[in-house]
């Protein structure tokens, strides 16, 4: 579109407009790190100087040299993690929008110099938009609200890593918690399926019996398999979510999950909590409040979408007479008689309404999310402590006894044996109630806080694009 503007005009116009925003020297990342920091305790860096990256390495370093607690394995992913740093670039884009928007248009000037026997016209033009410098505070506080989502989006992108590398380090340590216990059981089948070989060459013991230890040994051998591969995936995944490759890989992990705190939570406000902490509302409330101020302008320019002023000065020399200046305007308006705005008008009403809807929708779901994950945290928390407390005690009293009564002679060394099979059952099942009960933590803060996991054909952790420009450009 042509833009035209009287020098003098544009002039006066362009200094009465004021809020024009310029780039932050945090690129917004402040917002973002004082909502994390809020959120989970933890420190944000947005790397863009070398001086930066050395003070990152230098901290992943320094976590890196101590076993990794959860905490530890959360704060290395949100400094060293590339995905996330791209989360960044993406805010900082948000901001050049941000701040192209908050701008005035561009006058043109233009210059036409015509000759021909012996004559010549010079012609200057200063070319701007009435209309963009009439909307622009109505348009820069729409990218306002557009780049305070984005900066919503990174700390959701953020929260949504932490989240995923708590679950992964809960699932890893878990996982080798299982590969030591299976170790043992498997040594223990070992030397099991060993001696009732030797009893059967000796006639002391069935073939069926024989049987039975060696497949017992033989399933041990394969769960440990599959358990040492389970490991090793979720080490590596926890690795990729740390960011770390090369000599961060040797990285020490501890042999245990922690025991189960002495009381759970009690949440009996959880929806509310949700409903007003929940960063993906945020994020939904405040593109309904920029799509609430688009549709207002669009409604207000509906009859107007070009409205163009140029000032001219024109200069002519005859040969036959004195050269004269003229001075005067030109004025170009758009006349709306097939387009009365009416589509645009009907577009913008309808992206609101949906957006309302969406929110509304997102709110209820948000309740729903709420009260099923504290319903899972605290059946995992009642679950992991019965193993705690009933079942693996019961278990431990009734292998002493077991042993009590072989040394006894009251029962052979296979009674002893099938007992220590169902205790390794027992075991097992403990390790998995705590893994669950931990996970079920981590998905009740990510409930209230936001930073689950995304819906399919939703955003990915670490690819939230930045907010999309307000309508209307330069």
């Amino acid at each position: 579109m042509t833009r035209h503007l009287a020098p003098g005009l544009l002039v006066l116009i362009a200094l009465s407009v004021s809020g024009c925003a310029a780039f932050w020297p945090d690129g917004g990342m402040t917002a973002v790190s004082d909502l994390t920091s809020q959120t989970i305790n933890k420190d944000v860096a947005f790397v863009r100087t070398a001086e930066g990256a050395s003070a990152v390495d230098a901290r992943v370093r320094q976590l890196l040299s101590r076993t990794l607690s959860a905490d530890a394995a959360v704060q290395i992913a949100l400094l060293n993690n590339k995905g996330l740093q791209a989360v960044y670039n993406e805010l900082a884009l948000a901001e050049t929008d941000l701040v192209e928007q908050s701008l005035p248009p561009n006058p043109v000037f233009a210059v036409s110099r015509i000759t021909g026997n012996g004559a010549s016209e010079i012609e200057r033009q200063v070319v701007g938009d009435i209309l963009a410098l009439a909307t622009l505070p109505f348009r820069s506080d729409i990218a306002r609200d557009r780049f305070r989502g984005a900066q919503l989006r990174a700390a959701l992108a953020t929260l949504r890593l932490a989240a995923d590398v708590r679950r992964a380090y809960i699932r890893t340590v878990a996982a080798n918690e299982m590969v030591a216990l299976l170790t043992d059981a498997k040594a223990t089948a070992e030397s099991t399926a060993q001696l009732a070989v030797k009893l059967g060459e000796t006639g002391s013991l069935n073939k069926l019996d024989q049987a039975r230890e060696q497949v017992f040994y033989a399933e041990t051998t394969a769960d440990l398999a599959t358990a040492r591969q389970a490991a090793t995936s979720a080490r590596e995944r926890l690795a990729r979510l740390m960011g770390l490759w090369d000599d961060g890989l040797d990285f020490r992990l501890p042999d245990q999950m922690p025991p189960l705190p002495r009381r759970p939570q009690a949440l009996p406000s959880i929806e509310v909590d949700a409903v007003a902490h929940r960063i993906d509302l945020q994020i939904a409330r405040l593109e309904l409040a920029a799509l609430a101020k688009a549709l207002n302008l669009t409604e207000a320019t509906r009859f107007v979408t070009l409205l163009d002023l140029a000032g001219i000065s024109r200069r002519t020399q005859d040969p036959e007479g004195p050269p004269f200046r003229e001075r005067g305007f030109d004025v170009q308006f758009q006349i709306p008689i097939f387009d009365g705005g009416e589509v645009r008008v009907r577009q913008a009403a309808e992206t609101y309404n949906l957006a309302f809807n969406r929110l509304t929708e997102r709110a209820v779901n948000v309740r729903s999310e709420a009260r099923d994950a504290y319903r899972v945290y605290r059946s995992t928390y009642d679950i992991a402590g019965h193993y705690q407390r009933e079942i693996i005690p019961l278990r431990k009293i009734i292998t002493e006894e077991m042993q009590l009564r072989f040394s006894s002679m009251q029962v052979d060394i296979f009674a002893l044996l099938t007992e220590a099979r169902q205790r390794l059952a027992s075991l097992r099942g403990a390790i998995d109630a705590r893994q669950r009960f931990f996970l079920a933590q981590a998905d009740l803060q990510t409930a209230v806080n936001g930073g689950g996991v995304p819906t399919a054909g939703g955003d990915s952790p670490t690819t939230i694009a930045a907010a999309a420009p307000a309508a209307g450009g330069h």
